[in-house]
């Protein structure tokens, strides 16, 4: 469980700090001084600072700092990613150093930055797998592909089924049937096939853990074959040279997000058209979760993981909702629409109700996390305050 915990943070970090980073990278580059860039939220541990004399000081705690000519680089307490305060809710007055008397497109590249850096970095996470090893399925692959631990996987488990009944989930890999070791997913459909009616032994392998579980076969209408009521394929290790992982890389980047971006889409539509939010959408609680099953499995599925969870946020926050970055640029929009741009006040309102909602969903979403993993996030609770 210390693994579960330690996996979560750092991942969590890396992806918020990344994101942070781009928004901070860029406002340099555009003649910008943030007021604090720091590593984790505040409370302030520790920072340092070029003062208005030219040396560097260090600052302890959450005191103001009022003689610093440039921006404060801090430490802080709370280990969850990074922020920067670039001051863009602030009155600008005349102030060239201030984020609202940039021009529209250098506040729109600040703004933008932060998805953009995940984007890189999920294309960097998955260019880096490729090289060492990434799980996929291996239908279909190039002759460039060097194939290892070849295995057959159940992508889909149907409702009501022998495999359903016996607990079978998403994930789960199929070492052997009654002792027997199946070597692609045609063999063993066929073996289901000829033991209608027979319990049989599945040795089941979930999150590095390995267990068995009698299941009988019985005739299945939407086949007309026998079967236990699952979805396979046949998956494995996939590595590739050096060159060959970059271009993969970009686009296996470029495919994820296209996927997601469907997903994003169905969600929203059953969100607008009185649906509600989807049992598979997960919240922090999920991901917590999720994150210690993935840990269990090994550094490759961390690094997978990882990339997918990047390009989500990416395109959470590229949305036009207020409170995200997509919502700020939407005001920016509005501002070269009308001439002028949005009275601060009114835009502010604008942001923190879009914060109050967002806020809501997250504890729709996490509510539904408890219901949904339930015994495991106690067991989670447990472990930390036990």
């Amino acid at each position: 469980m210390f693994l579960t915990i330690i996996t979560f943070l750092v991942v969590l970090s890396l992806l918020v700090f990344v994101h942070e980073f781009g928004h901070f990278w860029t406002a340099r580059k555009l003649g910008l001084k943030p007021r604090e860039f720091g590593f984790g939220f505040k409370p302030r541990a520790i920072g340092i600072y070029k003062s208005t004399d030219g040396t560097w000081k260090k600052v302890k705690g959450s005191k103001e700092v009022k003689d610093a000519a440039d921006t404060i680089y801090s430490l802080n307490w709370l280990p969850l990613g990074g922020f920067v305060e670039l001051g863009e809710d602030e009155e600008a007055g005349d102030d060239p150093n201030h984020f609202a008397n940039k021009k529209p497109w250098e506040r729109t590249l600040i703004l933008l930055a932060g998805v953009t850096m995940n984007m890189i970095l999920a294309f960097v996470l998955i260019s880096v797998g490729y090289m060492i090893g990434l799980p996929q399925v291996i239908d279909d692959l190039d002759s460039n592909a060097n194939i290892l631990s070849e295995q057959i996987q159940v992508v889909s488990v149907s409702e009501n089924s022998p495999a359903e009944n016996a607990g079978l989930t998403v994930g789960d890999i199929i070492l052997s049937v009654n002792g027997n070791f199946l070597e692609n997913t045609d063999s063993l459909e066929k073996y289901a096939h000829e033991n209608i009616g027979q319990e049989l032994n599945y040795f089941i392998e979930r999150g590095g853990e390995q267990f068995e579980e009698k299941i009988m076969p019985v005739m299945r209408e939407e086949t007309g074959r026998g079967g236990i009521g699952i979805g396979i394929v046949e998956t494995g290790i996939v590595k590739y040279s050096f060159f060959t992982s970059i271009w993969k890389g970009a686009q296996t980047t470029v495919d994820l997000t296209g996927a997601i971006l469907g997903a994003f889409y169905g969600l929203l539509k059953n969100i607008f058209t009185g649906h509600g939010v989807g049992a598979d959408v997960a919240g922090p609680v999920g991901i917590a979760i999720l994150t210690g099953q993935v840990a269990r499995m090994g550094f490759v599925y961390i690094l997978q993981f990882a990339a997918m969870l990047s390009i989500n946020l990416a395109i959470i926050n590229v949305l036009p909702f207020p409170a995200l970055d997509g919502g700020r640029v939407l005001f920016i929009i509005i501002e070269k629409i009308k001439g002028s741009p949005v009275k601060r006040e009114i835009e502010g309102m604008f942001h923190y109700i879009g914060f109050a909602l967002l806020m809501l969903l997250v504890l729709v979403v996490t509510f539904k996390d408890v219901a949904r993993y339930g015994d495991a996030f106690k067991g989670l609770i447990e472990k930390i305050v036990g």
